[in-house]
């Protein structure tokens, strides 16, 4: 088996050939991951059936951990958009936030939509409020069209049931509710940078509003839409009930160890708490229909059999990675460096400019990250979770060219290509330094 500085070698080699595969030769991440742990494990001088197993054991232990929660967060946010419960959500945050301070109102609306909606998504939905609110402020589009675009982008890495954050947290052993509990802190400054980098670049950019629609008409559009209660339930129910399992799991027991606990526990599992919120969703159309029940949930799996497999994919590479000796020769080299959560920043970084595909950037980065917690001084839970929030930063650096959701803010928001790069990627850029920054202060403290 090979040993020493090689094993560096045969690492950055598997970065170097995601990268290119994914970004140049346009191969299916899927295909491509599974592709480079093959070529790691016979790099490293893994034997051939070692390699095998451990590429089928790291795919369906992951895939055992977290599939039917990426499938259930998908389906809850494809019938969110069917419902209009998305915009009925953007609504009530702006009663609450004012118009006057309509941007910012758009950038907590978008951090809040983009929990369970994918934020291209999230952005073709609220464009149309958008426009009318940059026509009735009499301010630039180009101000609330990276407001929205930042806040829709921070949840969208930090915050599960994002299918992102759900596969690096199981990629990483990560407890989902610390995550989402210390991803919701993490945003704030991140949504707060999107919208102080709006006002500045996007106060000197002048984008003419021309809204598409009026209020009646996007609500003609969503037909009769939910009341706010069942609008936000099939995301806040899910979200408190994850975190409830964590405090009574918490060791020091602070709900106790009876019944309840029990049922919170049992509640809370990613798992359930997400099945509950997929029926919660049911019930902000009308009427329940066959389409509701079916179809539209036959569309929501079909749009997670993607990330499903990729997800699954990874963590194959992370297993076939935690075989060979990288992780421990790699541990001992970082170790003395005392970069802790910047290691997988950079790493989430690279990917993600290279590759363009946010979710791709935190399931590959996770599943390479995963065997070297411990030299990083991350192996604790909270290190893990810390971990997730540190790629989160790293997987939003930068958005351009090759990233489709560069394409979706720019098209709606009648952006040059000059335009874009400098309000949507240089925006990405102030927003995942701003996250790492956040996240190394955290880890200062919790880690």
């Amino acid at each position: 088996m090979v040993q020493g500085p090689m094993l560096i070698v045969i690492l950055v080699a598997a970065i170097v050939l995601i990268v290119l595969l994914t970004a140049k030769a346009k191969l299916h991440p899927f295909v491509t991951l599974l592709l480079v742990a093959y070529g790691v494990g016979i790099a490293s001088g893994l034997p051939t059936k070692d390699i095998i197993s451990a590429i089928t054991g790291g795919f369906g232990s992951t895939l055992g951990s977290i599939g039917i929660v990426i499938a259930c967060g998908t389906i809850i946010g494809f019938l969110l958009e069917k419902s209009g419960a998305a915009l009925v959500m953007a609504n009530t945050i702006l009663r609450i936030v004012g118009e006057a301070r309509s941007a910012l109102a758009m950038g907590i609306t978008g951090a809040v939509v983009s929990i369970p909606v994918f934020c291209d998504s999230g952005f073709v939905i609220l464009s149309p409020l958008n426009r009318s609110l940059a026509e009735r402020s009499e301010k630039s589009l180009a101000v609330f069209a990276v407001a929205l675009s930042m806040g829709l982008y921070s949840t969208h890495v930090f915050v599960p049931p994002t299918p992102g954050p759900i596969a690096a947290a199981g990629n990483l052993s990560a407890d989902l509710g610390t995550v989402i509990l210390l991803g919701l802190l993490v945003s704030i400054p991140t949504v707060i940078a999107g919208y102080i980098y709006a006002n500045y670049m996007g106060s000197k950019i002048q984008i003419e509003p021309k809204p598409e629609a009026t209020f009646d008409e996007i609500t003609k559009t969503f037909g009769r839409l939910p009341s706010v209660g069942r609008s936000f339930a099939p995301l806040l129910t899910p979200v408190v009930l994850i975190a409830l399992k964590s405090v009574a799991d918490y060791p020091s027991k602070p709900l106790g160890a009876g019944s309840f606990a029990a049922l919170l526990s049992f509640l809370g599992h990613p798992v359930t708490a997400l099945l509950i919120g997929v029926f919660l969703a049911f019930f902000t159309f009308p009427k329940v229909t066959e389409d509701v029940r079916g179809s539209w949930v036959n569309e929501g799996i079909k749009n997670a059999g993607i990330i499903i497999l990729i997800t699954g994919a990874g963590g194959a590479l992370g297993s076939v990675l935690r075989a060979t000796p990288i992780a421990s020769y790699l541990g001992e080299s970082l170790s003395a460096l005392k970069m802790g959560v910047f290691v997988p920043f950079i790493v989430a970084a690279a990917l993600k400019t290279a590759q363009g595909s946010s979710t791709v950037s935190l399931i590959t980065t996770s599943a390479l990250m995963a065997p070297l917690l411990p030299a990083l001084g991350l192996a604790s839970p909270m290190g893990a979770a810390l971990t997730v929030l540190a790629i989160g930063a790293g997987s939003m650096t930068v958005s351009h060219a090759n990233d489709s959701y560069f394409w979706v803010v720019a098209q709606l928001s009648d952006m040059d290509v000059t335009q874009a790069y400098k309000l949507q990627t240089v925006g990405s850029l102030v927003t995942g330094i701003v996250g790492i920054i956040v996240v190394f202060l955290l880890s200062l403290f919790l880690a």
